[in-house]
């Protein structure tokens, strides 16, 4: 969400129904295509530890979860999330879930290597152009074996379909102001191509995924913890 100053159960609502839109336009599997090619390149190791930075109630990390079990691996999931109110519904959402733990925080103030995989869903559009760099940056600083980025194409069908389904289904605020916003912040190819110069993300690859989405992985390597 773009603004948090309404809070209360407005805010809410809006988490819960945005839970919806999500699993309607199948915005989780980005994600674990992401994670599962880190794995895999990894040589899939048996124990994982993912950071969710920006998680809100961290709905996207539930087919992780489905997909972890059916694998076998000892799966550990970090839900971060500025606003206190997503962190309530996130451990609502997640009681009984003894592998999801859930805290209110900062990016920035995470410390270095604090997870396997750091993954971000529809956090960076958020932001200007001139943060992404830093940004990205850091998730690879708290990660040990790489960062996954799940994240909005903006493109007019996507923004013209969101903004139709919010307006015949929602009436919350969040949900009608925010959905279509987000699509308008969304990023190009070009715009992910860019960030391609910037130090330390060189290797930086990303996908356009069905239903306007794009993928974008940062592998670690051994020469990026030493810096």
């Amino acid at each position: 969400m773009d603004d948090f100053s309404k809070g209360g159960s407005e805010l809410e609502q809006a988490l819960r129904e945005l839970r919806i839109i999500n699993r309607v336009f199948a915005a989780a599997r980005p994600t674990l295509r992401g994670v599962r090619g880190l794995w895999m390149e990894l040589g899939q190791p048996t124990r994982l530890t993912i950071l969710d930075i920006g998680a809100g109630s961290g709905d996207i990390n539930r087919l992780l979860l489905q997909w972890a079990s059916k694998q076998q691996i000892a799966m550990e999931i970090i839900l971060v999330d500025l606003s206190t109110e997503a962190c309530a519904e996130a451990r609502a959402y997640y009681a009984g879930e003894p592998r999801v733990s859930v805290r209110v925080g900062d990016l920035f103030e995470l410390p270095d290597s604090c997870a396997d995989i750091v993954t971000a869903s529809q956090f960076l559009h958020h932001f200007p152009t001139a943060h992404l760099g830093p940004i990205i940056q850091k998730m690879l600083r708290a990660a040990r074996m790489g960062v996954v980025i799940n994240d909005i194409h903006r493109h007019f069908v996507a923004w013209f379909t969101i903004w139709t389904v919010t307006r015949l289904f929602s009436r919350n605020q969040y949900i009608r102001h925010d959905a279509p916003l987000s699509i308008a912040k969304g990023f190009r190819g070009a715009e992910l191509a860019s960030l391609q110069s910037i130090t330390g993300l060189e290797n930086l690859r990303y996908y356009w995924q069905p239903l306007f989405r794009y993928l974008a992985v940062v592998r670690k390597e051994p020469e990026d913890e030493k810096q």
